[in-house]
């Protein structure tokens, strides 16, 4: 069989990607699709209403699902490369590059990860050298594809710029797809060949003829067409994160599903909704005294759940100190949450809140300097007073992880309670790494029915104290030993200077 030189390729047929041999495919090259191919999805819309919604915000998502009819008229019925050139405008027109560039690289990847095909990544990972065509925007994929998924090259659409700013429009060539790819394909491997070519639909078989393999059958050398297309099927299981070459760990992004036209559609219509429940929320929270804030927020739909038995407040009286609460941090909720389960407000010490959620926090908060020998001193004094909480990990993890510890508050006490905290969300997640931090608490109290899980654990044993003669190191890497066998988690690696990590592992 000869290499096809032409793109009148109405009469092929390829064969279907479950009989490719994965077999001494190290000195192969790949060229593969994305949309239907790399990914079971065969609609980009999802990743495009990402990049709407965590840059542009609503009403950017709310434009976007206006314009979709006229999308799907132009992409089912006039062309591709029409409804995908309207798909990009009516998503990025007057974006700033920079926000596209960091949404590709902290919010993208875990959702492309969540879709990968298990037939299409067996192929793709086979082989010794991996490029990927596709209509979608270069800057939106090339971080996952490349640091995540092991690619070489990937050649897309390059968006138009002015200024530093995405215009919505596109460059020359135009949108890639059909011939255009095949195109693009010759450019970028100039009298080579890949090996194998994977496509999902008719538009992908321009760059599907040129791809070939060597055959030698002495004293012939022959050349034959090697391509292999994805056949849409109704249930297929994506990768298990763990068969991907790289861990897929993020804790940016305000979306907890995938946003196709149904969950975006909703999640513009709760929004309004959800706003004004959060502040109902907050409020109850902030004005109510806590014996009664966990009823109303039972009432308005959030639900805590209560392990274990907590310590009795200190009695001043008998000269007592205060407890240190150590816990896991998911949200900045942590220790108000924490004051309700216990009936009682204790204080906290932060990091880096806004100032909008001081004003709102129920409870007095405390700011950190990072200043080892002051931040003791001012612990150990509001101990003198009361309870305190606080979240040795340093930043919330929305992950099912455990980070690593500070060890500073061994030093400050001998009571110390370790508390396990669990949080479940629905739509919103209640932390992001590049938002405006002051939403975290709303985001989180706009999930319809958000959920707390808080595990007090036993005090800490006299002999694991540093009283006792423990260091700070080993009194913090305990008690995250017993906060992570609460929640499940595992041991990923041994510590060596202090606290390790723990993950879940299912």
């Amino acid at each position: 069989m000869t290499m096809a030189t032409n793109h009148d390729v109405s009469g092929t047929c390829f064969p279907p990607i479950d009989q490719c041999t994965l077999i001494d495919r190290e000195k192969h090259t790949i060229v593969a699709d994305m949309d239907g191919t790399l990914l079971r999805g065969r609609s980009s819309f999802p990743y495009f209403a990402l990049v709407a919604y965590e840059v542009g915000g609503a009403f950017r998502l709310l434009f976007l699902l206006l314009a979709l009819p006229v999308i799907g008229l132009l992409y089912y019925f006039v062309s591709e490369a029409a409804g995908i050139q309207v798909l990009i405008f009516a998503a990025m027109a007057g974006m700033k590059v920079s926000d596209i560039e960091s949404v590709a690289r902290a919010v993208l990847p875990k959702f492309y990860s969540m879709d990968l095909h298990p037939e299409s990544w067996l192929v793709f990972s086979s082989c010794g050298r991996r490029c990927v065509l596709t209509a979608n925007p270069r800057i939106m994929v090339e971080v996952f594809l490349k640091d995540y998924l092991g690619a070489d090259l990937v050649v897309g659409t390059e968006i138009a710029t002015y200024k530093g700013r995405a215009t919505g429009f596109v460059n020359q060539p135009g949108v890639l797809v059909g011939c255009k790819k095949a195109t693009a394909l010759c450019r970028a491997f100039g009298d080579e060949r890949p090996e194998i070519g994977l496509g999902d639909r008719k538009t992908d078989f321009p760059f599907m003829t040129l791809c070939k393999a060597v055959s030698q059958l002495k004293p012939l050398v022959i050349l034959v067409q090697e391509s292999y297309m994805v056949l849409p099927k109704p249930k297929v299981d994506a990768v298990t994160l763990e068969k991907l070459p790289k861990p897929i760990v993020f804790h940016d992004g305000r979306l907890v599903q995938k946003p196709t036209p149904f969950m975006a559609l909703l999640t513009i219509l709760w929004i309004p909704v959800g706003f004004i429940l959060a502040c109902l929320r907050i409020a109850a929270g902030a004005l109510l005294p806590m014996q009664l804030a966990y009823y109303a927020l039972w009432a308005l739909g959030v639900r805590i759940t209560i392990k274990g038995t907590p310590p009795p407040p200190p009695q001043k009286s008998m000269a007592q100190t205060g407890v240190l609460f150590v816990c896991s941090h998911q949200t900045l909720c942590d220790p108000v949450f924490i004051s309700i389960a216990l009936g009682r407000p204790i204080a906290a010490v932060t990091y880096s809140v806004s100032h909008l959620s001081e004003f709102l926090s129920p409870i007095k908060t405390f700011r950190l300097t990072r200043d080892r020998a002051s931040d003791a001193s001012m612990m150990k004094k509001i101990l003198k007073e009361g309870d305190l909480v606080i979240c040795p990990e340093g930043t919330t993890c929305r992950e099912p992880f455990l980070l690593r510890f500070s060890a500073l508050f061994g030093e400050l006490t001998d009571q110390i309670v370790p508390v396990a905290v669990a949080t479940t969300m629905s739509m919103f997640h209640g932390t992001t790494a590049r938002g405006w931090k002051g939403m975290d608490p709303f985001s989180f109290l706009m999930n319809p029915r958000p959920a707390y899980e808080i595990t007090f654990l036993n005090k800490l044993p006299q002999e694991h104290i540093c009283t006792a003669g423990k260091s700070s190191h080993e009194v913090a890497n305990y008690i995250q030993k017993c906060i992570a066998a609460s929640l499940s988690y595992e041991c990923t690696c041994k510590a060596t200077l202090g606290p390790t990590i723990y993950l879940l592992v299912p």
